[in-house]
């Protein structure tokens, strides 16, 4: 099974994974900025996601084992490794378990802790989605409305919207299964795992998904690490605050 991937640019590797619900899309212009700098970008959709393969099974080893042999296939070594969120969690696990694979890893805003369940609400709003009846995008936005009150959310969750046929709308990621699975997007980095390479961690400063306390986890995991915070942004800081969020990883890089 094979991942879906768009890829920009020429250079050395540079690998972008997505968070939960999200998709390779979510990162084109950031991607296509970060190609400029003479990388080759590949965005990645990750499984149950976009438009990569969908599995009944699901957790942050399978998702770095997906990456590991993605990266074979293509040939990429010395990688720059970028993930959010759930994303960031599989780059720090594609990280311990592969260093030698990994040049430098940036993690945003997701510590190695585990987290609680408190996707409940997103996944709650998709599944009343109800594609018999929803004729049109606003259709579904209003629809969603009802269970999410931020706008920049329900945008973010109807890219996963697609055409089945011209009468149809359907979802592309896999809702069934990461509906059972949820748990497993919180669940922290194994004890003891270690990446002694270059790493960087952006926490965003009204997100509090990364606290203070964090730090000394986070550098006991990768020793090596920096943390810096992306002002005014929240969970999604590379949407909200992107110049700054572009200026962090190019100065990293």
């Amino acid at each position: 099974m094979k991942l879906h991937s768009q890829i920009l640019g020429k250079g050395n590797p540079f690998i972008i994974l997505h968070g939960f619900f999200g998709m390779s899309d979510n990162w084109k212009t950031l991607g296509t900025h970060f190609s400029e700098l003479g990388y080759e970008v590949h965005l990645l959709d990750q499984r149950n996601h976009g438009r990569s393969f969908h599995s009944d099974e699901f957790s942050y080893k399978l998702l770095a084992q997906d990456l590991k042999e993605y990266c074979a296939e293509h040939n990429l070594n010395e990688v720059v490794l970028l993930g959010h969120s759930m994303g960031g969690k599989v780059a720090m696990q594609f990280a311990v378990d592969n260093p030698q694979v990994v040049s430098k890893l940036i993690v945003a805003d997701i510590a190695p802790k585990a987290y609680p369940p408190h996707h409940h609400d997103i996944l709650k709003a998709l599944s009343s989605l109800d594609f018999s009846k929803i004729q049109t995008r606003q259709g579904a936005e209003d629809q969603l409305s009802e269970y999410i009150e931020e706008e920049g959310i329900r945008l973010f969750l109807l890219k996963n919207l697609f055409r089945k046929d011209k009468n149809e709308f359907g979802l592309r990621l896999n809702l069934p299964v990461l509906t059972e699975k949820v748990n497993e997007v919180g669940v922290a980095l194994p004890k003891n795992t270690v990446f002694e390479g270059n790493t960087l961690f952006l926490a965003g400063e009204r997100s509090g998904y990364i606290q203070s306390m964090d730090e000394i986890l986070i550098k006991k995991h990768f020793p090596e690490a920096i943390i810096k915070t992306i002002s005014g942004a929240g969970h999604w800081l590379h949407a909200e605050n992107p110049e700054e969020f572009y200026d962090n990883v190019k100065n990293f890089l």
